[in-house]
């Protein structure tokens, strides 16, 4: 079947946060919004069916977690990086950054260090202070167009602190760590006794040439001093089920984590969560696949673009996801002037960069998950603000 991705599907007015809430975020409804990470195209077919399907039957009352939900999972994460687990160390959570929170509160105290990379997804910072933990950051280093991990900074910065919460694949930039990366990463954080929590909702988008490695799967280190976050939501675009999943393969880990969950009541599926996962790994390859070459072409022609009009302009190329990060710095304006400039003159709502932390100001990240007609749109607004100050 080939799939539409170029359909222009009005969000307006559906409770949107992405559309229905540019006014609040941006103080303007004049924008283009291209700036949270969900997509702008259907959520394929074969998932919207397997919700239909339950709706015929009219009782919406308790449920529990669909028999196929595990399988999918192990059979998903086996065919597309060599991972074997078993049924018992896959466990439902609500969300990543819930999870994240949960893990922080499960495995740390208020006061422990807690080391995280900028810039790196806002939650980061945000749920590790809101929770009275102390933040420790790991600057990543801008080398040739990538950020790259500065390991002399890492192993200084890694001591004294009880976790490490890696992004893998990275966000915002869409970088896909090697497993070379991820060992150095593990063999210091097991020598200075640090977990590590690793998010890897972005694994599923890894372009053509670039290869995801789960962080469990490095070494046996790492499987036993490691838990994992995943999760299809920004994979099939349906963030708005709030379904996510934790791969833990310690026996301890994964007991001290459920138990955390039980006892909170944190660890059931509602019941839309776990029916539409398992259709989206049991039948979703054809449709991933078709998104990705979408969404590298449409990376394709930014890159083109910006060389073509808007040289002060750069990106850093993702390996993995939707997401660009977009670097500004060429213009030469000072970064709240920066965020006005694409809002107020270019009329393109993003991520300020800022927000991601150390190395995000200058920044923008831009989602790129749209039909080509509305970045061709966004990409002509912004050049036409662009000309006005650079011609």
């Amino acid at each position: 079947m080939k799939y539409d991705f170029d359909e222009i599907v009005q969000r307006e007015h559906t409770d949107c946060f992405k559309f229905d809430n540019v006014k609040e975020i941006f103080g303007t409804e004049d924008v283009i919004p291209m700036w949270i990470a969900d997509m702008d195209f259907k959520t394929p077919p074969f998932i919207v069916e397997t919700i239909r399907k339950r709706l015929e039957h009219e009782v919406l009352g308790y449920t529990f977690t669909n028999s196929s939900w595990k399988p999918a999972i192990q059979n998903w994460v086996s065919r597309r990086y060599g991972w074997d687990v078993s049924p018992e160390e896959i466990g439902f959570v609500g969300g990543i950054v819930p999870a994240i929170s949960f893990a922080l509160q499960c495995f740390t105290a208020p006061g422990d260090k807690v080391l995280i990379q900028p810039p790196v997804y806002a939650p980061y910072h945000n749920v590790t202070k809101e929770l009275g933990r102390t933040l420790v950051t790991n600057p990543l280093k801008l080398v040739n167009g990538q950020l790259e991990v500065d390991f002399t900074d890492f192993e200084e910065k890694v001591k004294g602190c009880k976790l490490f919460l890696l992004c893998n694949p990275h966000n915002p930039c869409g970088r896909v760590w090697s497993k070379a990366e991820l060992q150095s990463m593990c063999d210091i954080c097991v020598q200075n006794n640090v977990l590590i929590v690793s998010d890897e909702i972005h694994c599923d988008m890894t372009f053509k040439g670039f290869t995801h490695t789960p962080f469990a799967t490095v070494s046996e280190d790492a499987k036993n001093n490691s838990i994992t976050f995943m999760a299809a939501s920004k994979t099939f675009n349906i963030a708005g089920l709030k379904s996510s999943y934790h791969i833990i393969q310690n026996d301890g880990l994964r007991r001290q984590y459920n138990d955390f969950l039980r006892k909170n009541e944190l660890d059931s599926a509602h019941l839309f969560a776990t029916a539409p996962v398992a259709t989206a790994y049991n039948e979703g390859d054809e449709w991933l696949s078709q998104m990705l070459d979408y969404v590298e072409a449409n990376i394709d022609y930014m890159e083109d673009f910006l060389k073509a009009n808007m040289p002060k302009l750069d990106m850093i190329r993702p390996q993995a996801s939707f997401l660009v990060f977009l670097d500004a710095r060429g213009l030469g304006l000072p970064h709240d002037e920066l965020i006005r400039f694409f809002i107020r003159e270019a009329k393109v709502g993003m991520n300020d960069g800022a927000t991601f932390g150390e190395g995000g100001s200058g920044f923008m990240r831009m989602n790129l998950g749209c039909p080509r007609s509305v970045l061709k749109k966004a990409l002509g607004q912004i050049k036409s603000a662009y000309d006005k100050i650079c011609l």
